[in-house]
């Protein structure tokens, strides 16, 4: 099978998770599966990224318009009226039925802030009714309320057991959480937030990177999903695209050099991040340069599709070998909804599930490749326009 046919394929079972295993209960509709075998439990990430699908699936004929225009409108109704949050932050696990807290999770930000992207391609997209359900949402959150004013950084988290705690003080994930914030109607932040974190620099095979604690993929991915950084830099002239690309990069070299201590990575096998494995979710699964000197990354030869497939626009040429390789050589990975989560050869081991944000990032990632569509309705959002403009952001023509 040719690349862009697998490409299709994989896209395609990704979308076919977030229509499929979507609540249509009164009050939890639209909350998604966080996984396929937690059942009852969703996660405001996975329907931030299914929200952001459905565009797509309008587009690639998988859905009509009509049907993903009712999709999320009923799903921004139930986010406004039912689903549980604090000062306009939601909840990271919801049980499906009732828009409930399940787990005795936290009151998250950034999971907010995935969804509330979501909901903002939705509404560049189809307009009308979704856009004012979606202004009346995001301007109800706080964000003000989510900074530890001392610090100047937002909280890593709250609870209602324990409060606020941590502190999103150096690069990962979070920059649409600034964005957002800077941007916000009604509560904004001050746009030094975003300058605050720290920019901690290290090196892995003669390639620079602004590094994460554990060097997970995700971290260099996830806001990258949304905002299209190719030609825009901050004050201080940083190239985050540019950053993601030595990343990847550099967990595609360390994958590679790793082929003699664990069977299943490789240069056709890589893209360590947080993800299932034989001894359960891990979230700290990544590659150098990492913290404490290159010290804080781990691995135990588990890799998911996803962590390459989500730098399909930062490395391409590497990725399509890679998920040539899957496709090919690795069926037992293949399922109903495209690629499972993982596998490691040497523990003789295949996820038996699919994870939303896993399929979320290879979704959109895979689109921005193909089209630019996620990354065109982003970037045409006045709230990404404003919130960019306020950090200080430039475009090339003004480097």
């Amino acid at each position: 099978m040719k690349f862009e046919e697998i490409l299709d394929l994989e896209e395609r079972s990704s979308f076919d998770f977030f229509w499929k295993e979507a609540s249509l209960s009164d009050r939890g509709y639209g909350l998604i599966r966080d996984n396929t075998k937690d059942r009852n439990v969703a996660s405001i990430a996975s329907v931030g990224f299914g929200l952001s699908a459905l565009p797509v699936g309008v587009e690639r004929g998988w859905i009509t318009r009509k049907s993903g225009e009712e999709r999320v409108v009923k799903t921004l109704k139930s986010f406004l009226n039912n689903v549980e949050q604090k000062e306009g932050f939601f909840v990271h696990f919801i049980d499906m039925v009732e828009g409930r807290r399940a787990y005795r999770s936290e009151v998250s930000v950034i999971d907010t802030a995935l969804f509330l992207m979501g909901g903002l391609v939705a509404a560049e997209y189809f307009g009308g009714e979704t856009s004012e359900l979606f202004r009346t949402i995001y301007g109800r959150v706080n964000f003000p309320w989510y900074v530890n004013g001392e610090r100047n950084c937002f909280y890593m988290g709250y609870s209602y057991e324990r409060g606020f705690w941590g502190g999103w003080d150096r690069y990962a994930e979070q920059i649409i959480m600034y964005v957002l914030g800077a941007a916000s109607p009604t509560c904004p932040t001050d746009p030094s937030l975003y300058y605050s974190f720290a920019r901690d620099r290290g090196t892995y095979e003669e390639l620079e990177v602004i590094h994460t604690y554990t060097g997970s993929l995700f971290t260099y991915q996830f806001s990258h999903a949304w905002i299209d950084f190719r030609k825009i830099r901050d004050r201080d002239g940083i190239d985050w695209f540019e950053n993601s690309v030595r990343a990847s990069l550099a967990n595609w070299k360390y994958c590679s050099s790793e082929r003699k201590n664990y069977r299943t990575l490789h240069e056709r096998s890589w893209g360590l991040t947080a993800c299932d494995s034989p001894d359960g979710y891990r979230g700290d699964f990544g590659a150098p340069p990492s913290a404490k000197s290159n010290t804080a990354h781990r691995t135990d030869g588990t890799v998911p599709p996803c962590g390459a497939l989500g730098s399909i626009v930062f490395v391409p040429g590497i990725v399509e070998e890679t998920v040539k390789h899957y496709f090919e050589n690795v069926p037992e990975l293949w399922s109903e909804y495209g690629f499972l989560d993982a596998y490691n050869l040497d523990r003789n081991w295949v996820s038996d599930r699919v994870i939303g944000i896993d399929k979320g990032i290879t979704l959109l990632m895979i689109e921005n490749y193909r089209s630019g569509m996620i990354w065109e309705l982003t970037m045409g959002s006045e709230y990404v326009k404003n919130g960019l403009e306020r950090l200080g952001f430039l475009r090339r023509e003004e480097w």
